[in-house]
Formats: C-alpha cells, structure tokens, sequence
C-alpha cells in the first residue's frame, strides 16, 4: 500500500510552460506513471509530450480523461486560481510547487478549501512519491526505493537527504511528503502522520521540521495524545536561527519567542520521539530507535 497516490492515480499536469513540462516529463518517465492531461488555457486542443492532450479548464480535463490528482506549475500570482479551480473541479489530490504565492491569496484559497474534499499538498513544496509506483512534483526519483519508511518534511532538500539516508542504509520509504515551507499550507505533518498510522506499510516515519510557526508542536502533541503506534525519528532545521530573521522559507521565522528550534525538539522528546540534532544522523537514529523498539522495516 501506500498513501496519497499509487500506481492507479491519474495525474493531471496544471501549468504546462517549461518548468511544468519538464518535470512532468521526468514524473511520467518514472515508473510510466500516469499522466493522462495536462491544462493550459488558450492551449486546448493541442498536444505536449507527444500525445498528452492539453485543456484550456481542469473542468474539461475531468470530463475527458478523467484525473484524480494535479500537480500544479502554475506561476505564483495565478497558482491560489489554480488551486482552487482543481477543487471546483472535484479533484481529489492536488500537489501545489509553486512557490513565492501571496500570503493573502493563499488565505483566500484555503477558505475556498474548506468545504471542499480536495487535500492540498503545498504550496512551495516538492510533491509527493510513492516509490516504484509512481512520482508527482520534483522529487529525483532515482534516490528513492520501495520500503517501509514515510517521511514528511517541510523542506525539499532535506526531505532527498532523508530518503539517500534511508536507501544508503538498506531501507525503503512507503510513501515521501514534501508539505512546504509556506506559512499557509494545506496538509500539515500531523495531517501526513495520520496517514501514515493508518498505512500498514509504513513501520515507522521521519519528521522533518523547521523553526517558525507551530506545526511540529501540533505534530508532538498529537503523537502524545494518540500514543502513536509507530516509531517517529525527527531534526529540526534552523537551531542556530537569530530571532526575528526568516531562514530561507517564507514560514521558517522565529516571531514573539515562539516557533524556536529548541522549543519543537523539546516537544517532540516529551512525546517519545527521537530527535537528532544533525541532519547527517537520521538514518543512524533510526536505524537505533526500530532497533529499540523491535522493529523490522526491512520487510
């Protein structure tokens, strides 16, 4: 198994200019996943990479070929629009790249969101991957291999130093998240936990943060509260941050005192997770902490 998409999702490209063309050249090339559409308006009725049909509304995409899930190259002051057109549209999944969207015009996409079933990944993230199944966004597919880990990260970066980690040490992963660095996101790690509780092929999850908001202190509270079945390994970016001095991403600020490093490893360790304090370490601290608790994710 493994969750969010699979080799039966049927991707939809948003945004069919270079950036968007050429990382859904390399997503359909991985594993033949399946990119049924892609959607550009004034470019309906054409074809891009040899005989994927273009639509000028993610509408008419649903009527013809029929997509489950979008991943979204939409430059930054239309991508909310596209956003929320994939959710009128009824799609299901939608993964969001851009990065650089307003502040103010994701506000208004996730109020549009709400009543909505469409889960968003992003904005300014790298997708998701379902190793050997299937890749949607920008992850280098070639570093990832079936198994039994789950990341979340709320960097890109750091998510592909996890994964190499992880491959590097005869492991797997089940299904990776790159939920972004924004201040207004759609799935939050304690959203991609649930998910992973639920998903019996993953034993065990990577947590990556960073400072700024309260996104990890949600995710340590919730695996305290819930007991959380599987073993959780996190790091946290930033620790030596300056207050009041954004760190690279637009949420990883630390403002008021509140959304230090310091404070979401503290957090997360009162809530049993391992927490390294080097990014070079997590897959050593994982590999200790399945050893701990009897785990075997090498199945």
């Amino acid at each position: 198994m493994s969750v969010l998409i699979d080799k039966n999702t049927r991707l939809l490209l948003q945004g069919a200019g270079k950036a968007g063309l050429f990382h859904a050249e390399q997503s359909r090339a991985y594993c033949e996943t399946n990119l049924v559409g892609a959607v550009h308006p004034g470019k309906g009725g054409t074809k891009v990479l040899g005989d994927v049909p273009v639509f000028d509304t993610v509408a008419e995409a649903v009527e013809k070929v029929a997509p489950t899930a979008s991943m979204i190259f939409v430059p930054a002051l239309g991508a909310a629009d596209a956003i929320m057109e994939a959710a009128a549209a009824g799609l299901s999944l939608a993964a969001c790249i851009t990065e650089g969207i307003p502040a103010a015009d994701m506000a208004k996409a996730a109020k549009f969101l709400a009543d909505k079933p469409m889960r968003l990944i992003g904005p300014n993230c790298p997708g998701v991957i379902t190793p050997g199944q299937i890749k949607m966004g920008i992850m280098p597919g070639y570093i990832h291999k079936p198994g039994a880990i789950g990341i979340v990260s709320r960097s890109g970066t750091l998510t592909y130093e996890a994964v190499w980690q992880v491959s590097q040490a005869g492991l797997g992963q089940s299904t990776c998240i790159g939920i972004g660095g924004d201040p207004i996101i759609g799935t939050t790690h304690t959203d991609a936990l649930k998910l992973f509780a639920d998903d019996p092929q993953t034993k065990a999850v990577i947590l990556i943060g960073e400072i700024g908001g309260a996104g990890e202190e949600a995710a340590a509270a919730y695996i305290k509260a819930s007991n959380y079945p599987k073993p959780v390994v996190a790091f946290i970016a930033g620790q030596t941050a300056p207050p009041g001095k954004r760190m690279g991403h637009a949420g990883a600020i630390i403002a008021g005192g509140q959304g230090t490093a310091a404070a979401k490893m503290d957090a997360l360790r009162d809530a049993g997770v391992a927490v390294c304090v080097r990014p070079s370490d997590m897959a050593k601290t994982l590999l200790d902490t399945l050893a701990r608790r009897g785990v075997d994710a090498r199945s």
